[in-house]
């Protein structure tokens, strides 16, 4: 990845992913994000839904609020109706009129396989912008939605996972992150992103790798889909968690004693997963409370950050 060297540009793989920050002036500068994917739901609705909180994710991991957004889509028009891709965009739209944002436009292209995302403009203030890698000996992290999403999702597509499991999970991949952000706001925050793709680890692993610091984890204070739990017992595992644990391995140390199910639930690639935040080890409790108070009711704090040795993550 080439970045830009205008000076006003705020670059780094620090920040929150697929994302960069530009400063406007002294007191403002934006977030632009891009981020769209294949369907991971068999509801087109839902899936613009789902797409939409996923791409919004990174403006609210950084600190941002959304402002607008343009639509990215992929089309197969000569195979597939064109009242799928209505209600695809419906989803999104609906999903950017909860978050406070504003579709402006977009570029859709003819393709053989359907994909939908957004690219999303946010402000900041560019003091205010949180990255990944600031994290401090004695901060403490927290989760705010449970894990187990890639699991529960190959059960779906298995045929095992019943009807008011799939529809639990696809409100949670399409919840916004943005009551965890505002919440957040409010207290001395460090260090944040959200947790997609790469897994729990593999984005921790992004947080602690270059900073100086380890990490432990409490495998036991991991908020979980009981559900996946189940799954990963059976073996229904994704195949991009192993991908995910084969990349990250060499920093993570796993005691004997955490069970085989919730070490592969650490690496399960998550959709519009949580915020992983890092704070002020003093205001841990009284950030969580304020989540659940908020009514993010899984949220729960999942370790802390250790002066060394470097570069580890330790799984207790």
């Amino acid at each position: 990845m080439v970045f830009p060297t205008d000076e006003n540009v705020i670059v780094g793989l620090d920040r929150a992913d697929d994302a960069g920050v530009y400063r406007i002036s002294d007191d403002l500068a934006l977030i632009q994000t891009v981020d769209f994917f294949t369907p991971i739901v068999d509801d087109p609705y839902w899936f613009g839904q789902i797409a939409a909180a996923n791409a919004l994710s990174d403006v609210y991991a950084m600190g941002g609020v959304p402002k607008t957004a343009m639509n990215l889509v992929a089309f197969p028009v000569k195979t597939m109706d064109i009242g799928i891709l209505r209600r695809i965009i419906q989803g999104g739209v609906d999903k950017l009129t909860e978050a406070g944002a504003v579709l402006v436009g977009g570029h859709s292209v003819e393709d053989k396989e359907l994909k939908y995302g957004l690219s999303v403009t946010g402000f900041v203030h560019p003091q205010r912008v949180l990255t990944k890698k600031n994290l401090r000996p004695g901060d403490r992290l927290i989760l705010t939605k449970p894990l187990g999403t890639g699991i529960v999702n190959t059960a779906i597509k298995a045929g095992m996972a019943p009807a008011g499991l799939v529809e639990k999970v696809t409100a949670l991949m399409a919840a916004l992150n943005r009551t965890a952000a505002e919440v957040m706001a409010a207290f001395d925050v460090h260090a944040c992103t959200d947790v997609t793709g790469f897994g729990l680890l593999g984005h921790l692993a992004e947080m602690v790798s270059g900073g100086g610091a380890g990490v432990r984890v409490f495998a036991r204070s991991l908020p979980v889909i009981p559900e996946a739990l189940e799954y990963a017992a059976m073996g229904l595992i994704p195949a991009g968690a192993y991908k995910n644990k084969e990349f990250r391995e060499a920093m993570v140390v796993i005691e004997p004693g955490v069970d085989r199910a919730r070490q592969d639930l650490l690496f399960d690639p998550q959709t519009s997963g949580g915020l992983l935040i890092g704070v002020n080890g003093t205001q841990a409790v009284d950030l969580v409370k304020a989540l659940k108070d908020a009514g993010i009711d899984e949220s729960a704090e999942i370790g802390e950050v250790l002066a060394g040795p470097e570069e580890k993550i330790w799984v207790l």
